[in-house]
C-alpha cells in the first residue's frame, strides 16, 4: 500500500487528489500538510500538520500542488529528510528548477507542469515534428479561466522548451505576444497566452508553413485529470531510483516507420 501526504491540500487539484486517493485500493492518505484549516472532513486516520518534519516523518511519497514558496520550502526540508516527490506546482523559476535537481540526487523526483497523460502524448508529437518539420513556424496558444495566476502556463512553457531542444535554440526564442510592427523572425517560438471565464485549460501547438498548417490541441475538461495522473505518478515514481523524472518517463513511447 503507497503511503501517500498530500501538500497543498486546500488547493483545487489538492481537494480532488485526496478524492481520488481515498477511492484508491493500491494507496492510502497517510497525512496533509496545512497552512490554514482544512474547509472539509477527512478520514481521523490522516494525519493534519502544519509540522513540516512531522508531515514527512509519515509519508511514504508526497504529491505538491501548491505554490512556489511552498514548494520551494517542502524541497529544502525534504533534502535533509529525503521522500519521493511529485511535484506539480507552476510558476517556478531557474532558483527551483536548481534546486529540483539538486534534490533529485537524493530522492526519486518527478515534476511536471501538467499531470495530463494526454499532455505528455502532445509533448513528445511536439518533439517528433519540431524535428521532422524543421522549416516550420512553432506557435504555441494556451487559454486557462481568469483566476490562473502565472501566464503563460507552466505547460505553454514546457511545449516551447521542447520544441526549443529540438531544434537547438534557447530560452531567447521565445516571443510572448506581439504588438506593434512585429514581422516573425526565423527560429523564433510564439507563446500566447488568454484567460476567460472557466477554461480549465486548452493547449495548441501549431506548425505552419507556405501553403499548409498543421496544430494539435490538448483540451483539458475536468481538474480531476491532473489528480488522477498526479497519483499515477506516484504509484509509478515509487518504484523508481533516485533522479529527475518527468510524465513523459511514465510511458513507453516506441516511434516506428
Amino acid at each position: 500500500m503507497l503511503e501517500i501526504g498530500i501538500f497543498g491540500a486546500t488547493g483545487k487539484v489538492g481537494k480532488l487528489l485526496i478524492k481520488e486517493i481515498l477511492q484508491c485500493k493500491k494507496s492510502s492518505l497517510t497525512s496533509v500538510f496545512v497552512r490554514n484549516e482544512l474547509q472539509y472532513n477527512i478520514p481521523s486516520s490522516v494525519l493534519i500538520t502544519k509540522d513540516m518534519k512531522s508531515f514527512l516523518d509519515v509519508s511514504g511519497i508526497i504529491i505538491d500542488f501548491s505554490n512556489k514558496e511552498a514548494t520551494e520550502n517542502l524541497l529544502q526540508c525534504a533534502f535533509r529528510n529525503p521522500k519521493p516527490l511529485v511535484i506539480g506546482t507552476t510558476g517556478l523559476d531557474k532558483t527551483h528548477f536548481d534546486l529540483i535537481k539538486k534534490c533529485s540526487k537524493k530522492m526519486p523526483l518527478l515534476y511536471s507542469a501538467n499531470m495530463s497523460e494526454g499532455i505528455a502524448v502532445l509533448d513528445k508529437i511536439t518533439e517528433i515534428l519540431s524535428a521532422k518539420l524543421r522549416e516550420y513556424d512553432i506557435e504555441i496558444t494556451e487559454i486557462h479561466h481568469k483566476h490562473k495566476k502565472d501566464a503563460p502556463s507552466g505547460t505553454a512553457l514546457a511545449l516551447a522548451t521542447t520544441a526549443a531542444r529540438v531544434r537547438k535554440l534557447n530560452e531567447e526564442s521565445f516571443r510572448f505576444g506581439r504588438n506593434g510592427e512585429c514581422e516573425r523572425i526565423k527560429d523564433e517560438i510564439g507563446v500566447l497566452s488568454l484567460r476567460g471565464g472557466d477554461v480549465v485549460g486548452r493547449h495548441t501547438v501549431g506548425f505552419y508553413n507556405d501553403g499548409e498548417y498543421l496544430e494539435l490541441t490538448h483540451n483539458a475538461t475536468s481538474r480531476a485529470t491532473f489528480a488522477k495522473g498526479a497519483l499515477h505518478a506516484a504509484q509509478w515514481l515509487s518504484k523508481q531510483q533516485n533522479g529527475l523524472y518527468t510524465m513523459q518517463d511514465i510511458f513507453d513511447f516506441k516511434i516506428t516507420g
